[in-house]
């Protein structure tokens, strides 16, 4: 299946692509849609994603988890803009190309400076990597951040 063909795929069943002209932009396409919990996040994946065994890259799951986290911890907190902080990120099982790794991170903690966040990554019901992070709450003022 080829990028197109997956992103209409993903949006007949509900999903939002995850749109960011960056380095995201290039790493994804990743999926999100609302959930009663808060937002839940989506990457299926594709032969780009591989690395060197044939199955996802580590880094390529490692920039989806940091994305799906920091967006949320955004969305929860209603703060416009965050920095990760620290994320701490344990592989539990291969991911297959032609897989979709889904999760509804949580968010355990937000102080005035800091969103504690977590979040166990799946494919359908296997864990395949579960995460915990810190965010840093940014704030601009007179136009720089503090």
């Amino acid at each position: 299946m080829n990028e197109q063909d997956l992103i209409r795929e993903h949006l007949a069943d509900g999903w939002q692509v995850y749109a960011d002209d960056g380095f995201i932009g290039l790493a994804g396409p990743f999926f999100h849609r609302s959930g009663p919990g808060g937002p839940a996040f989506r990457l299926a994946t594709l032969p780009k994603h591989h690395n060197r065994n044939g199955v996802l890259q580590g880094g390529a799951l490692m920039t989806f988890i940091d994305r799906a986290m920091g967006a949320t911890a955004r969305e929860l907190t209603q703060t416009p803009h965050t920095a990760t902080v620290q994320i701490n990120v344990n592989f539990i099982d291969a991911v297959r190309i032609g897989e979709a790794v889904q999760a509804a991170p949580q968010m355990v903690r937000a102080t005035r400076q800091l969103i504690f966040m977590s979040g166990t990554f799946a494919v359908d019901e296997r864990v395949v990597a579960v995460a915990t992070g810190v965010w840093k709450k940014i704030v601009h003022a007179g136009g720089r951040t503090l």
